[in-house]
């Protein structure tokens, strides 16, 4: 939980995805077997460092959502608000933003994809993590970044406070 006047953010690139059916839509490649473990071992880290979102906002696309259901077996003691939010699927950094500042409760994870992930997660600590692999964000890549507000909708680039940046490769 999160203490009034602050926001925290848990932004999460979803885990490593399947592309061995080339008849298969992008929207519809689910997570390979590396993919699985990771997501799994991300939600496990996250109840472990008390990382609990009240909200989830996730792209509808199917690696995304599994991604969110592997983190959720993990013995959270929030069971959050899921929202399917379509407008994440490749999402631009200034539309993950806008969809970010409809949120409504004061720590959220943002599922999304890349390349707008990486670039929204760069755009939100004054100081970004001291990580060589954070500009490009790789698959399971979650920013913990923390904001000094008391709603979303004040929301401003460059105020977030890094908690935790974590990469989990699932292998």
């Amino acid at each position: 939980m999160t203490p009034t006047g602050y926001r925290r953010l848990i932004l999460t690139r979803h885990a490593k995805s399947a592309w061995d059916d080339p008849e298969l839509e992008d929207f519809d490649r689910p997570l390979n077997a590396r993919g699985r473990r990771a997501a799994i071992e991300l939600g496990d880290f996250m109840a472990s460092r008390g990382y609990e979102p009240e909200e989830v906002i996730c792209s509808p696309a199917r690696r995304t959502v599994e991604t969110w259901e592997r983190v959720a077996s993990a013995p959270l003691e929030v069971r959050p608000r899921l929202r399917m939010e379509p407008r994440l699927f490749h999402a631009t950094p200034e539309i993950m933003l806008e969809v970010l500042r409809t949120a409504t409760e004061p720590t959220v994870m943002l599922i999304g994809h890349n390349p707008g992930i990486g670039d929204f997660a760069a755009s939100l600590p004054a100081n970004p993590p001291n990580d060589p692999e954070f500009g490009r964000y790789p698959t399971g890549a979650t920013l913990v970044v923390d904001f000094q507000i008391d709603n979303w909708a004040d929301l401003q680039p460059k105020s977030g406070s890094v908690q935790d940046f974590l990469r989990i490769d699932g292998r």
